[in-house]
């Protein structure tokens, strides 16, 4: 049956457990309708005998008025039971192979249909895990456009930052720079000579050379004190009065005489000091 080459099969007949009758064949169990059939075929009249053998008999029938013996009854009967029995065989071979080219039928049909589901399914699938992968790529592209308007609006940002911290401290560098230049202007360099300087030396060395007569450096002492004195008298040192708007007057005078002042004191007390 179908495309391939039909083929010869050998059949098995089993007893049905129900009623004793012919239902299984080779692990199939027959149906109904094919048993009917079955039925049917096995039913059916002897075909009738040729006409010559029906006329001989006749004519031998009519020669003799004996009755033919059992034996010769029983010669003509048999074979004509074997020759039922042979068409009954094949009739029904013939159903069980009709039977057997169905259910194949049957079976190709579920297969192909099994197949065709399983591949319905399958491409069900692909084309779910299709839709589902262009989904995740349209996400993706989006996440990928999001953040790369995030990075050119922060990039943005620092760059506003940046300038204006360049601005800010071009500022502040102009406003040092003025400030210092304002205060170079208003601070000017002076130099202060040290006062008796010539003394203060020779009675360092007389008190190192005479460390146990110390009295031996009176002379220079009084003469380095005159020389103090008189330095302060010139250099008139006074304690600054404020004006009226409370500002200093003669400003680089009275530094000079603060430094003056300063150095000669410390000058003395070193004197003192080392002196006692």
């Amino acid at each position: 049956m179908g495309s391939g080459e039909s083929t010869t099969r050998r059949v098995s007949f089993g007893l049905d457990e129900e009623d004793d009758r012919v239902r299984i064949l080779r692990g199939v169990k027959l149906s109904e309708d094919v048993l009917q059939r079955m039925r049917n075929a096995s039913a059916d009249p002897r075909p009738p005998v040729n006409n010559k053998e029906n006329l001989g008999q006749q004519t031998r029938a009519s020669s003799t008025s004996d009755p033919q013996p059992p034996k010769t009854q029983a010669r003509t009967t048999v074979p004509d039971t074997k020759e039922e029995l042979r068409k009954r065989y094949e009739q029904q071979q013939a159903i069980i192979q009709e039977e057997l080219a169905h259910i194949a039928r049957r079976e190709r049909e579920a297969a192909r249909q099994d197949i065709t589901r399983a591949v319905q399914r399958e491409r069900v699938q692909t084309r779910q895990e299709s839709e589902k992968t262009k989904q995740l790529g349209k996400q993706l592209e989006k996440k990928e456009v999001e953040l790369k308007a995030l990075e050119a609006f922060y990039k943005e940002q620092i760059t506003q930052l940046e300038k204006k911290n360049e601005e800010r401290f071009k500022t502040s560098a102009e406003q040092f720079h003025t400030a210092a230049t304002r205060s170079e202007a208003n601070i000017k360099q002076r130099n202060v000579e040290p006062v008796c300087s010539n003394l203060q030396a020779q009675i360092l060395n007389c008190y190192r050379e005479n460390r146990e007569q110390t009295l031996q450096c009176s002379d220079l002492a009084k003469e380095y004190m005159q020389c103090i004195n008189a330095a302060k008298k010139h250099q008139q040192l006074f304690l600054p009065a404020l004006n009226g708007k409370g500002s200093l007057d003669n400003t680089s005078r009275e530094e000079n005489e603060i430094l003056a002042a300063a150095h000669i004191s410390l000058t003395v007390s070193n004197l003192l000091v080392n002196h006692g």
